[in-house]
């Protein structure tokens, strides 16, 4: 099942399933940052009124804002 990345928990793994709404170049940001398709990564902290959201991907600590998480499509891997 498709969900949004913002509405994950701390401890949830995914993996990048795609992108909604943003321009190319938004795209290309993210993608150079290591969130492309298939990337598996982990919520690690949420600030308390869920902006900004950190994941560990690919190594490294990567903090996101509320609508730059909103933008992503992942799919959840196992619980």
């Amino acid at each position: 099942m498709v969900t949004k990345l913002k509405d994950l928990e701390i401890g949830d793994r995914a993996t990048v399933a795609g992108f909604c709404g943003g321009s190319g170049a938004y795209r290309r940001k993210l993608l150079s940052m290591g969130l492309t398709l298939g990337t598996e990564f982990s919520i690690s902290r949420l600030a308390p009124l869920g902006d900004p959201v950190e994941i560990r991907v690919r190594g490294y600590n990567l903090s996101l804002r509320k609508h730059e998480a909103e933008a992503i499509d992942v799919r959840r891997v196992g619980r």
